[in-house]
């Protein structure tokens, strides 16, 4: 987007130009005015060293290293080239290097550049305990807090342009929560005088609120799934255990984290499902050889024998269910269980298990002498 310059008459385009052409250079020119005028780029920032490179393995060096309010650790990298060159590169690597800065050390990091920049050399060295009182007074902290110092590193990229490599490597990076941002600095001249348009181009200012109430909602789902999964193997842990007791099919099956559980009949494709929901639980066979017509064929042979069936099953609290399913390739006969789901309360899971356990126990008693003749009677596969 052109830059103008208002008159009383029109618009006069301001000309754009670049770093190089104007002989300014990154180390020199940008990174020393940006120092000491760091809130051009970040008004949340406190700059604690220039040119870092306390390593003893590597001559790589930090153009600024800051801090932000919420005590975070801030790489700056800057270039004056229209692409960014591979600096998004660099940056991963200076930050995976000062993620394990402590208080105690930034002071004394920060001491030296302090002394290394004043302006009075007589004055000597600049003190640890100014250095300290300098950070504690921009963090508004009291007295160090150790534990949420440095506990994030984010990396801000400075540069005349970026290239499209680049910016789709900070947007992949960005997407697993690494906090990397491309900052635009664009020169313009005008007469004698020389203009830069600070852009935040990642990310952009009128989408990012938006982003972090999506990534809130995300992380909130996460949540919600991780403590679903808990609860999902705390519940199957204790049924299996309670199968283990009673020596039955489902005694060796691993807990897991879904909201089902299965062993084979001994028929390939019948299978003994244990299910649950936050209200409730159901004991099933689960019918699916992957042929839809086979799948019926063999539950409308045990259908024909369901009054049998119902009568060998014998538990008067609860009705067997016979669902063919049509419009589905699968079909199921099962029991529901209601009031005993995942989220019951602990004092009733023991007696919840026995019933699923019996109540499972009765279902396979009721259908085992048919299963084989209904595979049988379906035909060949």
């Amino acid at each position: 987007m052109t830059l103008y310059e208002l008159t009383s008459t029109t618009f006069e385009a301001v000309k754009r130009v670049s770093f190089a052409d104007q002989y300014i250079q990154e180390r020199a020119d940008l990174q020393r005015v940006l120092r000491t005028h760091i809130h051009v780029i970040g008004d949340d920032l406190y700059v604690l060293s220039e040119e870092f490179s306390d390593w003893d393995d590597s001559k790589r060096r930090i153009d600024l290293l800051a801090i932000d309010l919420d005590a975070n650790l801030v790489v700056i990298e800057l270039k004056r080239t229209i692409d960014g060159g591979h600096m998004e590169l660099q940056a991963i690597r200076y930050a995976s290097m000062i993620s394990t800065m402590t208080f105690e050390r930034a002071v004394e990091v920060h001491a030296r550049y302090l002394s290394r920049i004043q302006t009075s050399p007589a004055t000597g060295d600049v003190s640890t305990v100014t250095a300290r009182e300098q950070l504690l007074a921009f963090l508004n902290w009291d007295d160090p807090d150790s534990e949420k110092f440095g506990s994030t590193v984010r990396i801000v990229l400075v540069s005349e342009d970026f290239g499209k490599e680049l910016t789709s490597a900070v947007l992949w990076l960005r997407k697993y929560d690494i906090d990397i941002r491309c900052i635009r600095l664009r020169p313009y001249k005008h007469n004698d005088a020389m203009f830069i348009d600070v852009q935040p181009l990642i990310p952009l200012p009128e989408v990012q609120e938006y982003q972090i109430k999506l990534r809130q909602k995300e992380l909130h789902q996460t949540e919600q799934r991780n403590a679903r999964s808990e609860e999902l193997l705390h519940f199957w842990s204790g049924l299996v255990a309670v199968a283990k007791e009673q020596k039955t099919r489902h005694a060796e099956i691993k807990p897991g984290t879904y909201n089902w559980i299965g062993a084979s009949s001994g028929q390939r494709g019948l299978n003994y499902v244990y299910s649950t929901t936050q209200t409730y639980n159901v004991v099933e066979l689960y019918i699916d050889r992957g042929d839809q017509m086979l799948n019926k064929s063999i539950f409308d042979s045990l259908h024909d024998r369901k009054a049998e069936i119902e009568k060998n099953f014998g538990n008067g609290d609860y009705n067997i269910e016979w669902q063919r399913l049509d419009n589905r390739r699968a079909s199921r006969i099962r029991v529901v269980i209601p009031d005993g789901g995942y989220l019951c309360d602990a004092d009733q899971l023991p007696t919840n298990y026995r019933v699923l356990v019996n109540t499972m126990n009765a279902l396979e008693k009721a259908l085992a002498p048919h299963l084989l003749k209904a595979v049988q009677g379906a035909g060949p596969e």
